[in-house]
């Protein structure tokens, strides 16, 4: 009898719990929501990128080279190499002795190129030639970009900034691997067989 008695008494004892107020509260918050239809992400997207098109940035402050003289650079990527001549006022630019946008066909490899240019605002006031050897076209284009980048560089100091700031002053040395003997190509070994 005593086991029984102290039992009530160890339940009296102790204060009955009270309901949770924060379940009910969410619960009441997720019914009295109403629900909104967003519009899609997309279409804000491409407004955006036609309102950024059409902002010019400023050209920065620059010191051009002098008429008939230029400022040389070399441009390197994989084992693409660019020599660079960076001319002041509006010219042809040319690659490998022939009109920049033959060279580089595709419109890819053309942004690419151009994009210190765009960058710093001065692709009206400058013109190159180049000369690249060695590697594909994607390699070459990433080479006549450095060149174009160091060169704009040497102009003046805030141009610098801005190209560094967007690493295109960075050699990018990423190359492909050496083949390894036993193994198919760099890393890749030969295929297990069981039997």
């Amino acid at each position: 009898m005593t086991t029984k008695s102290t039992a009530s008494k160890s339940t009296a004892d102790k204060p009955a719990r009270k309901p949770r107020a924060t379940s009910t509260v969410a619960k009441k918050a997720s019914v009295a929501k109403p629900a909104v239809k967003k519009a899609p992400l997309k279409a804000e997207a491409v407004t955006h990128a036609k309102e950024a098109e059409v902002v010019k940035k400023p050209a920065l402050a620059h010191q051009p080279p002098a008429a008939g003289k230029y400022v040389f650079s070399t441009g390197r990527r994989k084992t693409s190499i660019a020599n660079v001549r960076l001319f002041a006022g509006e010219g042809d630019s040319q690659v490998n002795k022939k009109p920049f946008k033959n060279f580089f066909s595709y419109e890819y490899y053309q942004q690419d190129v151009l994009r210190p240019f765009e960058l710093t605002g001065l692709g009206s006031e400058y013109h190159f030639t180049a000369n690249v050897t060695g590697g594909g076209p994607h390699s070459q284009a990433q080479a006549v970009q450095h060149g174009i980048s160091i060169a704009l560089s040497k102009v003046s100091e805030e141009v610098r900034k801005v190209l560094k700031k967007n690493g295109l002053l960075t050699r990018d040395d990423r190359k492909k691997e050496r083949k390894k003997p036993g193994l198919k190509r760099a890393r890749r070994s030969p295929q297990w067989a069981k039997r």
